[in-house]
């Protein structure tokens, strides 16, 4: 079964959240990719919207949008997502991950694009 970490930001209060999720709830993230609309609930926030914005897999190794699929690829970056060169022209031949999510993936990024009627923090805040 799968099992991510799912990190979801909240763009109006600032504040990011981790939630695990599996079983069923870990399925509706199955096969999706980067830049597309997961219903919250998945998560526990009802009634919101979250958008998938990248991710990585169990050895850490980022998702790119720009490459298709669920697996590894070796790709010549000259910065972005899973680079950042140290002087201009500088290029790198780097091993990343698809943008659709897979068995593999260890962690999402999401962030909140439509909200419901409670507010993040009373739905995800630390229950200290």
């Amino acid at each position: 079964m799968a099992e991510f970490t799912v990190a979801v930001a909240d763009p109006e209060g600032g504040e990011t959240y981790q939630v695990d999720v599996s079983d069923q709830d870990a399925n509706r993230f199955m096969g999706k990719e980067i830049g597309q609309e997961v219903d919250g609930s998945a998560v526990g926030l009802d009634g919101y919207t979250l958008s998938l914005t990248g991710g990585s897999d169990n050895a850490g190794r980022p998702m790119r949008p720009d490459v298709r699929g669920p697996n590894l690829k070796q790709v010549l970056l000259e910065g972005g997502v899973g680079y950042k060169p140290k002087r201009d022209g500088e290029r790198k031949r780097v091993t990343v991950r698809g943008r659709e999510i897979s068995d593999e993936t260890r962690q999402i990024n999401a962030k909140v694009s439509e909200y419901g009627s409670e507010s993040v923090a009373d739905l995800l805040g630390d229950e200290e």
